[in-house]
């Protein structure tokens, strides 16, 4: 039987929260409803000073959409994030505001500082499929959860994937018809160009056109106060590469490939691009390391073994870790809960990541 994620929120509209009265979709806790084929997963985002007093509602929950016919189990998680504090809002104007277009040809601009935001962290790719935007949304979250305020930009404008990914689609809004209100989700403020077109829509741009809308999305977005901007780059070494560093004060960037030599001929050109454009590398990611068999445990290195490791080494870069290839990752992202919201060995290498940055001080 198929399970819709209508079907879970109506089962955790049953669960009362007895402090406010209201149930938990309407009290607006519940993230990310979703169905695999046997497990049902959902995330609860309630405030931080209630976090500990509400474990009990989040074991009815689980229990709740546990007994719905067809589902095998249920699994949520709780998260407590404090808010992204927004900057503030501009005035609207009178009557109804203008219509925001993103996409323009860019405009000069007075500096490459974004207002309120601290740090900007690129992660690159030379080529597509290598789960840069899984690590972008981990590592946005994982930042989150360490209490860092975090904002995340999908620079991706051929193939944003993002919003699928953070689990929030609506549409943004503007007050005025240039400033544009992120949205906010698992504790992380994020924009996005899928955000603003049907999720099958074609992004037919040239050149010109994608700088000016990642000038857009940098500078006309709300982002509010930021330790870290976690911006998902496009794979290559294209336009909107050229454009973030030269048009922004980018602290440096984390490039990620799968360990086979083709991947890592794509990821040595990445790394050539930031060297010509002056842009530090923080460091490189090995993705999809190894699969460990759910079945017998036996770990086999499909893609080979630590390639990525070894071309840190003789570049004498840092070498930020290995991330499994393992199915709970996948329907994680595609569930739009990121498995960096919770515990575990799948978690684990995205929380490192982010306790690596924050104790080399770089946020």
């Amino acid at each position: 039987m198929t399970v819709t994620p209508q079907d879970i929120l109506k089962a955790l509209a049953r669960i009362v929260d007895p402090a406010t009265g209201q149930d938990l979709v309407a009290a607006d806790y519940v993230r990310a409803p979703s169905f695999d084929g046997a497990t049902a997963r959902f995330v609860l985002e309630v405030p931080p000073e209630r976090a500990r007093e509400f474990g009990p509602l989040a074991q009815a929950a689980e229990a709740a959409v546990a007994a719905l016919p067809g589902v095998e189990k249920a699994a949520g998680i709780l998260t407590a994030h404090g808010p992204v504090p927004p900057a503030p809002a501009a005035d609207a104007p009178e009557g109804a505001p203008p219509s925001l277009k993103i996409g323009r040809h860019p405009r000069p601009q007075a500096s490459k500082k974004v207002d309120g935001v601290n740090r900007i962290i690129a992660i690159a790719s030379g080529k597509g499929g290598v789960g840069k935007s899984t690590l972008a949304a981990n590592l946005a979250v994982a930042l989150a959860r360490a209490g860092k305020r975090v904002g995340l930009l999908d620079a991706d404008i051929h193939g944003p994937s993002q919003p699928r990914m953070m689990g929030a689609t609506a549409r943004p809004k503007s007050p005025d018809g240039e400033t544009i209100e992120p949205l906010r989700a698992h504790g992380v403020a994020f924009m996005s160009i899928g955000l603003m077109l049907p999720e099958d829509e074609a992004v037919i741009w040239r050149g010109p056109m994608l700088m000016g809308a990642l000038q857009q999305m940098l500078g006309q977005v709300n982002w509010g106060e930021l330790d870290a901007l976690i911006v998902d780059l496009p794979p290559g070494t294209g336009d909107v590469q050229l454009s973030l560093c030269q048009k922004a004060d980018v602290t440096g960037a984390i490039v990620i490939s799968t360990p086979q030599d083709v991947a890592l001929l794509d990821a040595k050109k990445a790394l050539t691009m930031f060297k010509k454009l002056e842009t530090p590398v923080l460091g490189l990611i090995e993705n999809m390391s190894a699969f460990c068999c759910p079945h017998c445990g036996h770990e086999v290195h499909i893609f080979g073994a630590h390639g990525v490791k070894a071309e840190a080494e003789r570049l004498d870069l840092p070498f930020l870790g290995e991330i499994p290839l393992h199915l709970d990752i996948r329907v994680a992202g595609d569930g739009g809960a990121p498995v960096a919201l919770g515990e575990g060995p799948q978690a684990a290498p995205f929380h490192a990541l982010a306790a690596r940055l924050i104790e080399g001080g770089i946020l």
